[in-house]
Formats: C-alpha cells, structure tokens, sequence
C-alpha cells in the first residue's frame, strides 16, 4: 500500500462490527473506510429491486466527493454479485461476473466441479411437480434452490413425504431471492441449460456425512493461495452449526488433499482478483471428500478466529485485493492457540421479549477475557419472522472465544451463555 496518500475504500453493507474488525488489520490507518448501503438495503429482498439497489449504489459513488479507490463486500448475495458489476464499470480490481456465477448458481457449479475434480456428490435437477427425487440421486438428500442465503430453505429429506413437504416449501419461497438473482444472471452469456433453468429452480444432491470444513483462500494473477482450514461443529442430532473453530483438527494429509482440490476447480472456473471459501465433508472412515459449496468471497464469519490465532483478520485478503496488491498475512501470531464462534441457538418459535443490553454484553465480555459477543435479536421479533436461519432453528447471538485448548474455549462458552439474559415466550 503507498504510504503518501489515502484511500477511500467502499464496503457494501459496512456493519460496525466489522468495521471495527477493518481497524485490527495493519495499515488500515491510510484507508478511509464508507459504507455503500446499508446493511438492511441489501439483505432485506422485499425492500429493492436488483437494479434499483444497484442504481441506489451507483448514484452514491458517482456523488462521492473524492475518488472511489476500492469496491468490496463480506456478505452472501447480492452482494457477492454487485461487487465485480460496480467494479468493472470503474476498472476496479474484482473477479469477473460469469466466474462468481459459476460459483453462485449452485446447479451451474456442480457442472462446472464435476469436470475437473472427483469430489462432487450425485446431484440433479428437481422439477417443482416432481413428486420423487431425480434418478441417480437417492435418499437421504439435500433439497435446496438454485441460489439461497444463509442455508435458507434448504431441507434433508429422508423420504418421499418429506421430499414432497420440502419441494412445496421450496416453491413458495424461492422468489425471494430468485427475482433478484435472475436479473444478475441477465447481466451475462449463459450456458443454455442454465438460461433455461434460470434463477428459480431447485436441485438434489445426495446427503453425505463426516467432518465439515471450509477451505479460506483467495486467487490472484500470482495464483492460488490456501490459507486456513475451519473445523465446523453441528448441534447433536442436527443439522444447525454450533460453532466454528481454528485452525483445523484434520490430519496434514487430508489438508493437503482439500487445497489441491480448491487450486483445481478455481482456477478451471477462472476465479481471480478476489478472496473465497469453499466448504467440504470429509469422511474419517472412508476417506472421502465431497465439496459442498464454493463462496466467492471471504468469511467475515471467520475473521475473529484468524485475528484470535494469526494476528490479522482474514479482511486483509478483502482489501488488499480490492486495492490491486497481493495479500500479505500473518500466521500464528495471535494471541491464542485455538478459537471458536459460537452460535446460540433456539430451536421453536418465540416472540422475544428480552435481549441482554449493550451494557450487559461489555460486562460479560470483561468478565470472560478473549470472548465477543455479538447479540443478533431485538426485543419484539418473531422468531419465525427473521430472515436469513436455516431451516431448522435461530440464531440468538454469535459469541467468540479464544484459549490455548478445546477446554478453555467450551469453558468459556459457557460461562457467556450463563450470564447472557434472553426471555422469548412461544
């Protein structure tokens, strides 16, 4: 980064959160950080049209007092999709259009996985009259849309009733997303089956079971760079995360197998110029390893954990990117060994009726040493009524640990979800 001058940096849905992660990477001093959009404004698919959230975007940088140095974002879609479009106009660093769509169209990334690697479950396309699962793929399955948010109407099916609940779930709630989703996929030249397809359908993948991982890289005309590998812990008997942790439990070879996979499909879908995750299963008792999803953007779910263990949050790979300079990270040198985010959980429906205050928060947060705390309900929201849970539970709030083993960081957990105070009545 040129020392002499400053920059103004644009982050679509800049939250405060992670603006004030922003602040822990080094020479953040010289960038001035904006928000383009808000937080609600993108995440929130009832409120805007896809181009009116794109001209809404476009009419901010263009009466920006200064110049635009740098476009990027954190989120899922659309953001995902706005950032190559509003960097492209401007001959801003980003990955083009048609690869991050490789990687958002779930059904057009399996095609594009399965020519180049192995490790792709048995996978098809789901009718919305079907009435039984595509052949080939059989039960238990993955019912999901084409593109979703967040797990968002995504169902394991164990059978054709369930099959059937799930599609009618799928159908009624797949315009959400898919309205705005169609309009990127608009944007550029598709394969005929995806034009087809479009941005509403849904699609069947074989469940498969063991460890879940995500593999933390980004991609630069130097190449492919692997960088971490996150442990992901489901609640017993479910299907809902309870945490991730940092760095990785997987034996060195395994991790060896999942970047070259990673460097393998990457560059065939030609990703460059932007940071990604890509989440697996690996299987202990069989060895084997199915890739789940490719995101073409960093975890911001994930940059407390690298700032707790390597010193730098993984923000880093974002920015100097989106400033044309090649990533220069740090590693272990953070103050823990180990960290984890935690998700707390509520599994039924409620209304809230009480959340921990702000105050409340900074007190556990000093009282428990190396946790964050981020609480993710108000008082008055329907449970049931919140966008972007699973489809099996919400989400209440996230709290980070940091310690020098599994114990410390469980221990810590628990004492957070002690003294935290929730009332929700059904």
């Amino acid at each position: 980064m040129n020392t002499s001058r400053r920059y103004d940096f644009f982050v679509l849905g800049l939250d405060q959160r992670n603006r004030e992660t922003l602040w822990d990477v080094p020479g953040m001093e010289r960038c001035r950080f904006h928000s383009l959009l808000s937080v609600a404004e993108l995440l929130q698919p009832r409120n805007l049209s896809m181009s009116e959230l794109l001209a809404r975007a476009e009419w901010q940088l263009d009466n920006f007092d200064g110049t635009v140095d740098a476009i990027a974002g954190y989120w899922d879609f659309p953001v995902s999709s706005m950032v190559p479009l509003l960097c492209h106009r401007r001959g801003l660093p980003a990955a083009s259009l048609t690869a991050v769509l490789k990687c958002e169209h779930k059904y057009w990334s399996r095609l594009e996985q399965e020519k180049v690697i192995d490790e792709v479950p048995r996978f098809g396309l789901v009718s919305f009259r079907a009435d039984v699962p595509p052949p080939g793929v059989s039960y238990p399955l993955w019912l999901k849309p084409v593109k979703s948010v967040s797990s968002e109407l995504a169902f394991k099916v164990h059978d054709d009733n369930e099959f059937r609940g799930a599609l009618r779930q799928i159908r009624d709630g797949t315009s959400r997303v898919g309205e705005r989703f169609q309009y990127i996929l608009d944007q550029v030249e598709l394969p005929t089956k995806i034009t087809e397809l479009g941005g509403e359908g849904c699609l069947a993948e074989e469940a498969v079971s063991g460890t879940q991982v995500t593999v933390e890289g980004y991609s630069t005309a130097g190449g492919v760079t692997i960088y971490g590998v996150i442990d992901s812990y489901n609640y017993p008997e479910g299907s809902s995360f309870l945490r991730y942790q940092y760095p990785s439990a997987l034996p060195g070879d395994v991790i060896d197998r999942l970047r070259r996979v990673s460097e393998r499909v990457i560059n065939h879908i030609g990703l460059v110029d932007t940071a990604f995750n890509i989440e697996y299963f690996w299987n202990p008792s069989t060895g084997a390893v199915h890739l789940l999803e490719i995101n073409p953007r960093h975890s911001q779910s994930h940059a407390l954990l690298f700032d707790y263990v390597d010193g730098i949050p993984n923000h880093q790979c974002m920015v100097q990117i989106a400033l044309g300079m090649r990533p220069n990270l740090s590693y272990r040198d953070g103050t823990y060994t180990l960290a984890a985010k935690w998700f707390l959980r509520r599994f039924t429906d409620g209304e809230v009726i009480r959340v921990p205050t702000d105050l409340e928060v900074r007190e556990v947060e000093r009282a428990v040493p190396g946790c964050s705390i981020e609480i993710l309900v108000r008082e008055g929201d329907r449970l049931s009524s919140l966008s972007e849970q699973d489809s099996y539970s919400y989400a209440l709030a996230t709290i980070h640990t940091g310690g020098q083993n599994d114990e410390q960081l469980q221990d810590k957990y628990n004492r957070c979800i002690e003294l935290l105070n929730f009332d929700i009545v059904a």
